[in-house]
């Protein structure tokens, strides 16, 4: 089993959010004695309706366990939010009890204004594997082909990994989605899916969108918001020196996982070969992807953007970082950089006085240019965002 970065307490009552896939159960299973815990699976429709229609039961359920039982773990408790009460109410009480909450949807929770357990819970979220948990069984080409779902990866063979992925997208996103009565109508949500991954990593334009998708701009807004809760991606927003600015602007999406987009857009057979646009958006996909993860797990008050000028001129990547110099990151799939392929990058972080210039490629030898620093991918990646 692959150690996941991601470290859970054992002495505090947490919330576990992740899309489906990305083994939040096998990373609870490892990190507590399953001797001091019992489960409760609301994927189990007998069980889940018994708690949606008596979601008190719970605390006669935790109330009749021995006391060698310390946690209670939950699975997708976004099916019934009203038990997020009873366990706040079981938290007030004197007896040592710890529960692990898990979900692939803050959606329902958001609109039914359930109650997160402000202070009696930590929040955490899990993505598929980095390329540092990977460790040497990563292999590059492979991830930028399937992406790094922890199924797909344990998966041998391309063609199981290809079923896999069409399987998922198929009965998760465009199925389940529709399950959770997060959208009225299933088929121009199905349509939007298959655009907005068309459209991964570029600046969103919300009417043609629209028009492509059938439906109004204010649905492909609802229909983003809807990604973004249930974790299957995140929208990353324009950097400006004012918040007031920086809400003004488009935003870019990112799906969570390569593979994914790659299942939406049907390409997932199509050999992806260096040297192609193809190979460019899925190497820069997948540096902001280890990048956001390892941010979410080891430097949460970061902030990602993007900088984009009227003239189209753009840096992949800002991070700003309390306390220290705001990076511009420029990621370029090539295994050969000169002097020349950047200039425009130094050009335009000249705006951003004090910044930390760098380009993370696809090389394996560090070169210093004039204001910017070349550093091949997986050593960039790793002494920025590394562990802190």
């Amino acid at each position: 089993m692959i150690a996941r970065l991601l470290k859970l307490p054992n002495d505090y009552s947490i919330l576990l959010f992740g899309a489906r896939g990305c083994g939040k159960s096998t990373l609870i299973q490892a990190s507590y004695d399953q001797k001091s815990t019992v489960r409760i699976d609301l994927l189990n429709p007998a069980l889940e309706q018994e708690y949606s229609r008596h979601p008190q039961e719970l605390a006669k359920v935790v109330e009749a366990l021995p006391l060698s039982i310390t946690h209670v773990i939950i699975d997708e408790v976004q099916k019934v939010p009203p038990l997020l009460d009873v366990v706040h109410s079981i938290l007030e009480s004197s007896k040592p009890r710890y529960f692990i909450l898990t979900g692939s949807s803050a959606r329902k929770l958001k609109r039914g204004g359930a109650n997160l357990l402000a202070g009696r819970a930590f929040v955490y979220h899990l993505f598929p594997f980095t390329f540092l948990e990977q460790g040497a069984s990563f292999k590059l080409d492979e991830v930028l082909q399937f992406g790094q779902l922890p199924r797909v990866v344990e998966f041998s063979q391309a063609a199981s990994k290809i079923r896999f992925l069409h399987s998922y997208v198929s009965t998760y996103l465009k199925e389940e989605v529709a399950a959770e009565q997060l959208v009225k109508k299933l088929a121009p949500f199905r349509r939007f899916l298959e655009v907005a991954a068309q459209s991964n990593g570029k600046i969103i334009n919300f009417s043609n969108i629209a028009r492509d998708t059938g439906v109004s701009d204010n649905t492909v807004r609802e229909y983003f918001s809807i990604l973004e809760d249930t974790l299957v991606g995140f929208l990353m927003e324009a950097y400006s020196g004012s918040f007031r600015k920086r809400l003004g602007q488009k935003p870019k999406f990112y799906f969570f996982d390569i593979g994914v987009v790659r299942a939406l857009t049907r390409v997932l057979s199509l050999p992806l070969l260096p040297q192609t646009s193809a190979y460019g958006e899925a190497f820069e996909h997948f540096i902001i992807l280890e990048i956001y993860r390892l941010v979410s797990y080891f430097f949460p008050e970061y902030r990602l953007s993007y900088l984009h000028t009227k003239d189209d001129e753009e840096i992949d990547l800002l991070v700003e970082r309390p306390g220290l110099a705001l990076l511009c990151i420029e990621i370029k799939s090539s295994v050969s950089i000169n002097e020349n392929d950047l200039r425009k990058t130094v050009s335009l972080s000249k705006s951003l006085p004090g910044s930390e210039v760098l380009c993370f490629y696809n090389g394996e030898t560090e070169k210093h240019y004039t204001g910017i620093r070349v550093i091949p991918w997986a050593q960039g990646v790793k002494e920025f965002f590394g562990e802190a």
